[in-house]
């Protein structure tokens, strides 16, 4: 005797097709759109990464500095690092409030600098 199984099974994870999705298109060939819709993306995030570096180094650096112009200024018997100690937070005080400043300046002039070639791209993928 013949079986005649004829089943049919399916699965669907709208999770799975859309991990799927993510890893087939790293190697599906790009198309100028693509890569000039990147490479928009790439300039615009480009604006804010270094200077979200630097006002992040000179925040860090300046909390410490805080932190041991307290210590020097707090430590009973140390009266030889008081002045000093106050100096030196306030140095860390000035470098704490000067970080978002810095951020913003740095963003600005990185903006005005990119500003053409960002209004071009942008341009020419709207069309």
């Amino acid at each position: 005797m013949e079986e005649n199984n004829k089943t049919f099974t399916y699965t669907y994870s709208a999770k799975e097709q859309e991990e799927i999705k993510k890893i087939r298109d790293k190697y599906a060939p790009r198309t100028e759109e693509e890569s000039s819709m990147e490479r928009l993306r790439r300039l615009d995030e480009s604006a804010t990464r270094g200077a979200a570096a630097v006002s992040l180094i000179v925040g860090i650096i300046s909390a410490l500095l805080l932190g041991v112009g307290m210590c020097c200024a707090m430590v009973p018997g140390w009266e030889a690092y008081f002045i000093p100690g106050i100096a030196i937070g306030i140095v860390g005080i000035i470098g704490v409030i000067s970080a978002y400043p810095i951020y913003t300046r740095m963003v600005k002039r990185k903006r005005a600098k990119l500003a053409p070639v960002i209004l071009k791209l942008s341009d020419e993928l709207m069309k």
